[in-house]
């Protein structure tokens, strides 16, 4: 059990094994943009205990209602599922974010622990995103909807690579603010500001797992493996 564990990607654990993906957070293993690494390899490079990250997803509880299953879903109810959970939700948390951002900045700009140019990280973070949601809105879910297949391949590439870009902000992000936690006599705007940066993270993150591993691979005609 254990070897199989750790031969598989993470990003397929993240696909069977509900709640899986909070392990991964915990440790810090990244299970969107690496997906396609083995449990074994992530954890080598990241420096973790593979043995701990196992006796962790053991403990899930398969019947998770938060782990939801979306492997049977069609392409079509995956969309919709991106675009109400994913999409809309980004649209809302970025400017609430950089308005915070911008408060924090400006009042406690003196302390050597504010995180300096967090709200222009963030500024151009909504901007790239933006225009990544709609190039998928606009360009390639269509295409997927309409069934395009390996037409869909130039398109898809782009969107990986550009997934790979906010995968790299985000460990921006994580070293601006020594992993959104709040140094001691942090504010509640702090305070706020770090929690929904979590937030923001955990959701990205699925965001683009939910497409790398499951919507690209199906549009593609490609075989989705179930562990």
């Amino acid at each position: 059990m254990a070897d199989q564990l750790l031969d598989s990607t993470l990003g397929d654990l993240a696909c069977t094994l509900p709640g899986a993906t909070r392990v991964f957070h915990q440790f810090h293993l990244d299970f969107c943009c690496g997906g396609q690494k083995t449990l074994r390899q992530a954890s080598l490079e990241r420096g973790v205990d593979a043995d701990e990250v196992i006796r962790q997803l053991s403990r899930l509880d398969p019947q998770d209602a938060e782990g939801a299953d979306w492997r049977q879903a069609s392409p079509e109810q995956l969309i919709d599922h991106l675009l109400d959970r994913f999409h809309a939700v980004h649209r809302q948390q970025l400017p609430e974010l950089i308005r915070l951002a911008a408060r924090v900045e400006q009042v406690h700009g003196e302390r050597d622990d504010c995180p300096h140019g967090l709200t222009e990280l963030l500024i151009t973070m909504q901007q790239e995103l933006e225009s990544h949601m709609q190039k998928e809105e606009q360009v390639l879910f269509p295409l997927i909807e309409r069934g395009a297949g390996p037409m869909a391949g130039g398109p898809i590439s782009v969107m990986r690579f550009e997934h790979d870009q906010h995968g790299e902000a985000l460990q921006q992000l994580v070293d601006l603010t020594g992993d959104m936690q709040p140094p001691e006599g942090a504010c509640n705007t702090w305070r706020a500001l770090y929690r929904g940066l979590d937030e923001l993270r955990v959701d990205l993150m699925q965001h683009i797992h939910l497409e790398n591993n499951l919507l690209f691979p199906r549009a593609l005609g490609l075989e989705v493996r179930h562990g």
